[in-house]
């Protein structure tokens, strides 16, 4: 008589948000909202982590943003790094050589762009998560998604309303099937999306018709600038270099025409990785190279794929602002810009404070609708953009070929671009933003993140980096620049505005939750004066302000002159009229009010903060 098999036991548990891929979207989305304190679960069906290639550049906005997180040091230290860029062509005679100079990016504010295999990268997250208590699921498939369909379920945020079957692939485990109930549920599952599927969200767009092959190679090479990133133009197609860490270097070689058609797979009209090789992507990039040589040193050879990317972006990013897809998942371009994973980790920085909001029972579940209403329209933006750049990757303009690219044009466009490449430009237009007073603050752009200056602390001249008082911890951050305070007028005006914010029907009191030492849960203030640290004392501040000695700032100099100065001019403020400056928890300026219109900010708030 058979042994009975013993019965399998499913697993039952809760959570408040799921998310379904450990991609760079995944793990920055799972980090956040566990640092926010939210309850999150992350499974990924690969068994490990990347080890080589795919995605590798981190923009200055996306490092931004990691510092916010105390990432930003780490991040660099363990990735290569680059400062400008160089453009070559063929001369009047054919030869290949610079065609511009090399230069700096003017626009951000730490003017490097640091590189990596993927894997690396989310391995930056997965560590910092793992400290914190919260691994990554791994070798675990999703295999059903159900949504309520109880309206008032839906509305109640705090409500289980998703129920989704896991399957481990390790069927001997006696617990192989779990179910979760989740309250939200986010799909960052990459281009071919399973939660995007169930959730019937379709991408609209079409594939581009370039093919492209990736080399992480070492190089062996005469190539004088293998150690910044490149654009080559030639007869024989395109390349783009980027420096990578342990002396790789990344090579986009465009391939010709002639072998793009058997590169297809006319079963699944997809490209083929194993209908080329590594010495046929070789072959095309000694062509556009030429004069120059390139080959690969100690045959090392980290990672290689060919790939024709669509220009996609879904139709919707959420459905009843409970279930959310983010990074490749909702849109897909070319990754000739870099903007891929920056675009990813983007989204679900966006995303996250305003789920540890709603969870809480600060915001309204409404607030959840601009995370598409922002993300969707950048997406939007970025498909154009990528477009438009991608025209310039052809062969070079010449008297046979008069439709060709300029790349002096090139040259300029990349320059007008550098702000979208960057991320530094992105702007961000919907309900969180308000603008009837931007003339206070008239060279910070609303939508756009704080720009960073540095300040000196009135108590002890120590300068400090603006951004390094932005942290990622869900508050939104109130900075008063309160004019001179070494004025009777400006002070009488600062003092006035302390005890507008101190009101109980302000909106520090209705809606600033748990304050301790000046601070709340919801909101983070500093203020800064115009007055010189020679003029003023920090005891010149209200002690309103001056709760926290650390939290008031003169606009000056430190004193080795090296840092600090000229802040209200940089922010286009008045230095005796002042204003106020919200920020958001993602670091984008959000409203500017008049040092006596506190009653504005308690309008702003009042329209999404419960």
């Amino acid at each position: 008589m058979a042994t009975p098999k013993p019965e399998r036991k499913i697993a039952e548990s809760y959570v408040d948000v799921l998310i379904i891929g450990a991609g760079p979207a995944g793990v920055m989305a799972a980090m956040a909202l566990n640092k926010a304190g939210v309850s999150v679960r992350i499974v990924e069906q690969r068994d490990d982590i990347i080890q080589a290639g795919h995605a590798d550049g981190i923009q200055p906005r996306t490092l931004e943003v990691l510092h916010s997180y105390g990432l930003g040091e780490v991040s660099l230290k363990r990735h290569a790094a680059f400062y400008q860029a160089a453009f070559y062509a063929p001369d009047s005679e054919g030869v290949m050589t610079v065609s511009h100079p090399a230069f700096r990016c003017k626009l951000i504010s730490d003017s490097a762009q640091a590189t990596n295999h993927q894997g690396a990268i989310e391995q930056v997250f997965i560590e910092l998560m793992r400290a914190e208590g919260l691994e990554v699921q791994r070798s675990t498939v999703p295999t059903s998604l159900e949504i309520a369909a109880d309206d008032d379920k839906l509305k109640d945020p705090h409500a289980y309303v998703h129920k989704i079957v896991l399957h481990k692939k390790d069927q001997s485990d006696p617990l192989a099937t779990e179910v979760v109930h989740s309250k939200f549920v986010l799909g960052a599952d990459g281009a071919h999306s399973w939660t995007r599927n169930q959730l019937d969200i379709r991408m609209e767009g079409d594939s581009s018709d370039a093919v492209w092959g990736v080399l992480d190679i070492e190089a062996e090479t005469d190539f004088p600038d293998i150690h910044n990133q490149c654009f080559l133009h030639s007869e024989h197609g395109a390349i783009i270099i980027i420096p990578r860490e342990d002396n790789l270097v990344r090579i986009y070689v465009q391939q010709p025409p002639a072998a793009v058609e058997s590169l297809i797979d006319p079963a699944t009209g997809r490209v083929d990785r194993k209908r080329t090789s590594v010495s046929r992507l070789l072959e095309q990039t000694r062509r556009v190279f030429a004069p120059y040589h390139v080959d690969v040193k100690n045959g090392k050879i980290d990672w290689w794929t060919v790939y024709v990317v669509g220009q996609r972006v879904a139709d919707r990013y959420s459905v009843n602002n409970r279930a959310f897809i983010a990074g490749d998942a909702c849109h897909t371009h070319t990754p000739k810009a870099g903007q891929g994973l920056n675009a990813s980790m983007n989204d679900s920085h966006n995303l996250a404070w305003k789920l540890a909001y709603v969870l809480r029972g600060w915001g309204n579940l409404s607030l959840l609708s601009t995370y598409e209403a922002e993300r969707r329209a950048i997406a939007q933006k970025l498909i154009a953009f990528d477009r438009k750049y991608s025209k310039f990757f052809d062969k070079p303009r010449s008297d046979t070929n008069l439709a060709g690219v300029d790349t002096a044009e090139f040259h300029q466009a990349h320059l007008t671009l550098t702000g979208f490449i960057s991320g530094i430009g992105i702007r961000y237009n919907s309900s969180l933003i308000a603008s009837e007073h931007q003339a206070l603050a008239h060279k910070l752009v609303l939508g756009e993140r704080m720009l960073p200056h540095y300040f000196c602390g009135s108590a002890d001249a120590r300068p400090v980096e603006l951004h390094d008082l932005l942290p990622s911890d869900t508050r939104f951050k109130i900075l008063v620049f309160g004019g001179d305070v070494s004025i009777r007028e400006d002070k009488a005006r600062l003092r006035a505005n302390a005890d507008a914010l101190e009101s109980p029907r302000g909106f520090l009191r209705r809606l600033g939750r748990g304050r301790e030492r000046g601070q709340w849960e919801v909101f983070d203030l500093l203020c800064f004066t115009s007055a010189k640290l020679a003029v003023h004392e920090y005891l010149d501040f209200p002690q309103f302000f001056r709760e926290d000695w650390k939290r008031v700032l003169a606009d000056d100099t430190n004193v080795s002159t090296r840092q600090g100065g000229g802040g209200y001019e940089h922010f286009g403020i008045d230095p005796r009229k002042g204003a106020i400056v919200v920020v958001r928890p993602d670091g984008y300026v959000s409203q500017i009010a008049p040092l006596d219109g506190v009653d504005v900010l308690d309008n702003y708030f009042d329209s999404f903060l419960i």
